[in-house]
């Protein structure tokens, strides 16, 4: 075919290349992924964290990881009520709000958060835990430098919370983090942000090991080939509402089927222990208590770390003492061909400082959870857990979370 240039046109085959080239480009924008180092573990500290580096000249902010909620902020210095960190190491607001006329302030701008009245107005929002905790503050916007797998320094311009009113409720002593990653499937999170700025894909997986630390990665470029076990997450009828939840699961112990059918689960990283509705739990407290009849195990009320213990004759020094007296869990999941969750008791169990062994499942009920259940930290150790917001799944698979290759 000959083709003309009329002279005032791309040339046909010119246009061509460039096609080839924006394409190319597309592919390539999402074609990596960025990696954090974790630090933290269950027990005694109750949250994993990473480093996130905020401004110019950049700044280093430790947050707690939270697939649970979509906002990450930080303590910030405007001034700050309820901060646990001294003010030279707080965020310092530079004229940067974002104003609710932006679009990731409609994101953020729900129930308790009152409506804009005037779209110049700064950017408000108010964020509540499970645990009762909770940030009031404003949202702003500053450079969030990040290297990319492929090399590639990025330097974006992301949104995020400048929290100036923290509570903390509970008999734990604040977490010394600045403030909180937040890693949901919201409009408002760093990892959407990211995703709409042609980055990474929206994915993000984490790996947390049970001896402490892990590491954490946005995009889809380190899940493995093979070997990964996938259910689909379900879909909330709220559009406020974006949690990774999925189910139902059936639990069995000890390779038996039991009670306990049809659990909705929410993943969360942003919690240190699991939870169970009041149904499920004292299922699970029965069958755990009538396995470990005639075993050295006495209840250890004394102890308050966890609502139940047990003691030993002597004092436990790790779970490796203890975890050949208890059966394993899994997780059955019914939508998903051969979707299990194993839950060893590694993964539902912790040694206290005073030697006792406790259950790291607990009432959620009791706290005001309602029928709501989640697998948090505990559950989560020694697995590579994916959450692919492009394909609305959850996956997971058994890893040693030391390794620090991708960092």
């Amino acid at each position: 075919m000959d083709v003309k240039n009329s002279g005032r046109g791309i040339p046909f085959m010119t246009f061509y290349l460039f096609l080839l080239l924006l394409s190319a480009i597309s592919v390539l924008s999402h074609a990596s992924s960025i990696a954090f180092q974790i630090k933290g573990n269950v027990y005694p500290l109750g949250y994993y964290s990473v480093n996130l580096a905020i401004g110019n000249p950049p700044k280093a902010y430790e947050l707690d990881i939270d697939t649970g909620s979509d906002l990450t902020w930080v303590q910030c210095d405007a001034p700050c009520k309820g901060c646990t960190l001294p003010r030279d190491r707080q965020y310092k607001p530079h004229g940067n709000l974002v104003k609710c006329v932006d679009p990731l302030c409609a994101a953020i701008q729900s129930a308790p958060n009152p409506p804009c009245v005037n779209p110049n107005e700064q950017c408000d929002y108010e964020v509540e835990y499970a645990d009762q905790g909770s940030s009031l503050g404003v949202l702003v916007r500053d450079i969030i430098p990040l290297k990319l797998t492929n090399g590639t320094l990025t330097h974006s311009m992301l949104a995020f919370g400048c929290g100036y009113d923290q509570t903390h409720v509970g008999h734990n002593p604040p977490p010394s983090a600045a403030g909180v990653l937040g890693l949901g499937n919201g409009r408002a999170s760093i990892l959407s942000q990211l995703n709409s700025k042609g980055l990474i894909r929206n994915v993000v997986g984490h790996c947390l090991s049970g001896t402490g630390g892990g590491f954490l990665f946005f995009g889809d470029q380190l899940i493995p080939q093979s070997g990964v076990v996938w259910t689909p997450i379900l879909q909330s009828s709220s559009s406020l509402l974006k949690h990774y939840k999925t189910g139902p699961a059936d639990m069995f112990f000890n390779g038996k089927a039991t009670s306990v059918k049809g659990l909705e689960l929410t993943f969360d990283s942003g919690s240190s222990y699991t939870y169970f509705n009041s149904l499920a739990h004292k299922a699970l407290v029965d069958l755990i208590t009538n396995d470990i009849k005639g075993k050295p195990l006495s209840r250890a009320t004394e102890d308050p770390s966890l609502p139940i213990c047990w003691k030993g004759p002597k004092p436990f020094k790790s779970l490796h003492d203890v975890t050949s007296n208890f059966k394993p869990l899994v997780l059955s999941f019914t939508k998903s061909k051969n979707s299990l969750f194993q839950v060893p008791p590694e993964a539902y169990l912790i040694v206290t400082k005073h030697g006792n062994v406790c259950l790291g499942i607990l009432d959620g009920t009791e706290i005001g959870l309602g029928n709501t259940n989640i697998i948090g930290d505990i559950s989560l150790q020694d697995k590579l857990v994916i959450y692919d917001n492009e394909k609305q799944r959850i996956g997971w698979a058994s890893a040693n979370c030391d390794r620090s290759s991708l960092m």
